[in-house]
């Protein structure tokens, strides 16, 4: 399927399986320098009968797409975040309508950049999502209010190695996740900021065991 500039992003989105009752839809988001083809393959690894909803970021760093601006590396434009994250909630209530998904089951799959946004998606606007798998994930902005999270379930994925991720920030995260009253998952990888297939494989295993799952094809 080619991508669409419909809805305000450059997009791809790939149906459910035919026959699957009340599908999920995985929400992907790339990583600084990926596009809406990236993150694809892990969809269909993570969930193969899920319909996917793969972005590409608006802001351009040096050529390399992005879902928000940042000051240096680690550190954030924190208004364009915001910015950013609105605009992203309105397009998921607009591709929710074009493409008739349901937001109750609407989980994002997002790594580096693409984990910050969809971790301020979270702080933000908490309801537009079931579920969510953050690899890489950092503190992108402390919350003014503690938001109900109590629906959600997230699993945080952390490189023991990284290099890029400041050392303590995915575990804030979590737990600041874990106080609004989400059930959070923390797994972690021997390496860096690279994606590895033991990270796949151990949100693979926490996908089919969402509480949510019961009554939804796999």
């Amino acid at each position: 399927m080619p991508p669409s500039e419909d809805l305000g992003f450059v997009h791809k989105f790939v149906p459910a399986k035919p026959n699957v009752p009340h599908p999920v839809t995985l929400l992907l988001l790339h990583g600084t320098g990926g596009d809406e083809n990236d993150l694809l393959p892990l969809g269909k690894e993570l969930w193969p009968s899920a319909a996917l909803l793969s972005m590409r970021g608006k802001v351009l760093e040096n050529g390399m797409p992005r879902f928000f601006r940042r000051i240096r590396e680690g550190v954030f434009d924190i208004e364009d975040l915001k910015f950013r994250t609105d605009e992203l909630a309105q397009f998921l209530d607009a591709a929710s309508k074009e493409y008739n998904f349901s937001k109750e089951k609407l989980i994002a799959v997002g790594y580096s950049n693409g984990a910050n946004i969809a971790a301020s998606l979270i702080l933000q606007h908490p309801h537009y999502l079931a579920a969510a798998i953050l690899f890489r994930v950092m503190m992108p902005s402390t919350p003014e209010i503690l938001r109900d999270f109590s629906h959600l379930s997230i699993f945080i994925g952390i490189g023991e190695r990284d290099s890029i991720v400041p050392r303590g920030q995915p575990e804030q995260l979590a737990g600041l996740f874990e106080t609004g009253g989400a059930a959070v998952a923390l797994f972690r990888h021997r390496g860096g900021h690279e994606l590895g297939a033991d990270d796949v494989q151990a949100a693979k295993t926490w996908l089919s065991e969402l509480k949510f799952r019961k009554g939804v094809g796999a």
